[in-house]
């Protein structure tokens, strides 16, 4: 089997050009679009990640499998001339989470058929997260429970793999793993992953890989989640300070082969970024960031469309979002909290981006797809543009971004795209 191109990303900090890659945590087609556009322009890999919640066996909440999912990638690939040979896919927390509601037994026979699934569909590089409790369970598990039951998963994904040719998958492991998608409320400081933590991290998974019968799998695992020092929560962000993690970044001198990922990096600087593979976290996680600007262009076209064409729609985008939001609340009543004003402000504006859920369900779809109608060929005025869409304007006025729906969605993404790929070539 060949090897992946992030197998010797550890050595990437000692050379000219890049020197870590964004992480793309997104399922929805304008992102990783967006995505593609970028890369391709950059001429460099794309690493594209579904997560345990979005794509698995059940379908997750976006409806696909990791099969599904591939096949939605690689069209999307297709249509943007990106070369598959630079995609990497990757698999997100993968582990028990979706069903930690279960006894520990069934949650992990479901993420050992999931992390089958996912080796099958040519994931190479693959996520281990057991660091949760399941049912009857604390919430926080000890190490050597959360190694061993890592090694279990590694183990299937091996078998999965056994005689078939291609890319042989690379692991990240960790113990101190930030929850899939932010924090819930707001927070105000971090505790950093201590470097002996670190450092024992990857002992008790080497024992537990050994220990399984899956010691080449470990040679190949090349990262590590750790806590720098970065989160968000519903309405604040902790932005790196690379003083409070530089015993843990001088960690990896100890730690040979391996880099440190990085978690919930949404939000952060440039330059915060920039520092952060400096650090030596060469792989930076975004997700929410991602559709948080698709959001914003989207709400940005529905008061554009509303503006020019008042009255052509039955109900604008941002209705019908509050409205499905408040019918079907299961996927932000637990995180939102405060006053009904504050929860309706979280609803459609926090960092956390639960709306992301929703943009699949059928009828928030349809909204979408009269908005764009209504915009189809519109040349959208430059000082519509920068009264709702300011984050393109400067790309509009400089020929760069033309006004036309899709293109200004594919711009707003693109923004935040640009900080994470200048970042990673430090």
């Amino acid at each position: 089997m060949q090897k992946s191109y992030l197998s010797d990303i550890s050595k990437w900090r000692g050379r000219d050009g890049v020197k870590g890659i964004p992480s793309v945590c997104s399922a929805h087609p304008a992102v990783i679009e967006a995505s593609m556009l970028h890369a391709r322009r950059r001429g460099v890999h794309l690493l594209v990640e579904a997560t345990c919640n979005q794509v698995n066996q059940d379908g997750g909440y976006t409806g696909m499998t990791p099969a599904n999912f591939r096949a939605f990638v690689e069209n999307i690939a297709a249509k943007t001339g990106f070369d598959l040979g630079r995609l990497i896919l990757g698999g997100d927390h993968l582990g028990p989470n979706p069903w930690k509601h279960l006894p520990a037994d069934e949650a992990m026979a479901k993420a050992c058929t999931m992390i089958e699934a996912y080796a099958k569909a040519g994931f190479t590089k693959l996520h281990l997260d057991t660091s949760m409790g399941c049912a009857g369970e604390p919430v926080a598990l000890p190490d050597a429970v959360t190694a061993s039951r890592a090694a279990r998963l590694a183990a299937v994904a091996e078998e999965a793999l056994d005689g078939i040719n291609g890319i042989k998958p690379v692991y990240i492991v960790g113990t101190e793993v930030p929850i899939p998608g932010g924090a819930m409320e707001e927070i105000n400081v971090l505790d950093v992953t201590k470097p002996e933590a670190a450092r024992e991290t990857i002992t008790v998974h080497r024992d537990a890989f050994e220990a399984a019968g899956v010691t080449d799998a470990f040679s190949r695992v090349v990262g590590a989640v750790v806590q720098p020092g970065v989160e968000f929560g519903n309405e604040n962000v902790i932005s790196y300070v690379p003083e409070r993690a530089a015993a843990l970044s001088a960690a990896l001198s100890d730690l040979p082969g391996l880099v440190f990922e990085a978690h919930s990096t949404d939000y952060q600087t440039q330059d915060a970024l920039r520092r952060l593979v400096l650090d030596g976290f060469a792989i930076l996680k975004v997700g929410p960031g991602l559709t948080f600007a698709l959001r914003e262009a989207y709400y940005g076209l529905d008061r554009i469309a509303e503006f020019l064409f008042a009255g052509k729609r039955k109900e604008t985008l941002v209705a019908t979002i509050e409205r499905v939001l408040t019918a079907e609340p299961k996927n932000w009543e637990k995180y939102y909290h405060g006053s009904e004003a504050d929860r309706h402000i979280q609803r459609h504006f926090s960092y956390s981006d639960r709306v992301r859920y929703y943009w699949p369900h059928s009828e928030i779809d349809a909204a979408v797809t009269a908005m764009f109608t209504l915009l189809d060929g519109v040349d959208i005025p430059e000082t519509l543009i920068s009264q709702y869409l300011q984050a393109s304007y400067a790309g509009v006025r400089a020929g760069k971004v033309k006004p036309r729906a899709q293109d200004l969605t594919i711009a707003a993404i693109d923004h935040v795209l640009d900080d994470y790929f200048e970042a990673c070539r430090a």
